[in-house]
């Protein structure tokens, strides 16, 4: 009689364990594969949205494509650098208007960017203590931040009319602090007006993120330093700013970004043409672009500033990091 000796494979497939181990695995990958099969979409109309048209960008950056070439942009000539040495030499027309619109916007974002953090971080402070109709108030400091950037510039458009608006009401008529009406939307005050639209529309949006980031500093810090003898402005240098460090970091970053690429506020407020003191890079590419006719250069000024932001951006991340490793130490 032979006696069949089972080997150790056998034995392993027959094991119950390893047969319900099998059984799990295939679950297991369906768990782990269903969130990245839920971003899908997402991804793919990322894809479509952003990276394809930067892409193409890109490549008609290095096309000499005009006018003649809109019915096909793919048949117009490759034009190598060239787009990007007229760009950037700024003793031509093309770079000296360029290198102005850069300084004007470079100008504008730091006036913009601080003063929205500083108006949304003292904002957000006061409305700590507790009184009565701080959620009304509350509500009333975000609606710029919710009203659509169309309704709420042409409102400050009719609000800077030279004859009738607003502005010129209050401070020439009522105050008397000007010896005339300004005109707003034209010459060098539309900095001024374009720096004030912005900042009106951006702060609440600085006041919500602080806010938000004040919740998680303790009420016990603030008591502690109260009974040292510490004052308000002790407490804020101390205590919240020090705190606030890692949301102000983010914050600063999504301002300076979202700021230096706006389009919607200058083209609605002065239309396709900026004044030359208001000719932010955004509106000027436009302008290169879709009222010159020139596409292949204004697709090499986009270029070059998304170039600018990437290393801004990779900087600032460098710096703000290291700090904070510095302060972990």
């Amino acid at each position: 009689m032979t006696t069949t000796v089972p080997t150790e494979a056998a034995v392993r497939q027959s094991s119950p364990g390893t047969a319900s181990g099998n059984r799990r695995r295939p679950g297991r990958i369906r768990r782990i594969g269903l969130p990245y099969l839920l971003l899908l979409p997402a991804l793919l109309l990322e894809l479509l949205v952003h990276l394809v048209p930067m892409v193409i960008g890109m490549v008609m950056s290095f096309k000499e494509l005009t006018q003649f070439y809109i019915r096909d942009w793919t048949t117009a000539p490759w034009n190598g650098l060239d787009n990007y040495s007229v760009s950037v030499d700024f003793d031509a027309p093309v770079g000296a208007a360029l290198l102005h619109s850069f300084l004007v916007t470079v100008a504008f974002t730091l006036l913009s960017v601080a003063l929205c953090w500083l108006i949304g971080t003292a904002a957000a402070i006061f409305m700590q203590d507790t009184f009565r109709g701080r959620g009304l108030l509350r509500a009333l400091f975000l609606v710029p931040y919710a009203l659509p950037v169309y309704t709420a510039v042409i409102t400050w458009v009719f609000m800077f009319q030279h004859d009738n608006g607003l502005v010129n009401h209050v401070l020439h008529d009522q105050l008397g602090l000007t010896d005339k009406p300004s005109f707003w939307l034209i010459g060098d005050n539309s900095f001024i007006a374009l720096l004030t639209v912005s900042v009106w529309k951006g702060w609440p949006f600085a006041f919500l993120i602080v806010m938000a980031g004040l919740q998680n500093i303790p009420k016990e810090l603030y008591e502690a330093a109260s009974l040292d003898g510490a004052g308000l402005w002790q407490q804020i240098r101390r205590i919240t700013l020090p705190s606030l460090r890692p949301v102000n970091q983010v914050l600063v970053l999504v301002l300076f970004l979202w700021t230096f690429n706006d389009f919607n506020t200058p083209y609605v407020l002065f239309g396709k043409t900026a004044p030359e003191a208001a000719d932010l890079i955004s509106v000027h590419i436009y302008q290169a672009s879709f009222v010159t006719w020139n596409f292949g250069t204004g697709s090499a000024m986009s270029v070059l500033l998304l170039l600018f932001l990437l290393v801004v951006t990779g900087v600032y991340l460098v710096i703000t990091s290291r700090g904070r490793r510095t302060a972990d130490v």
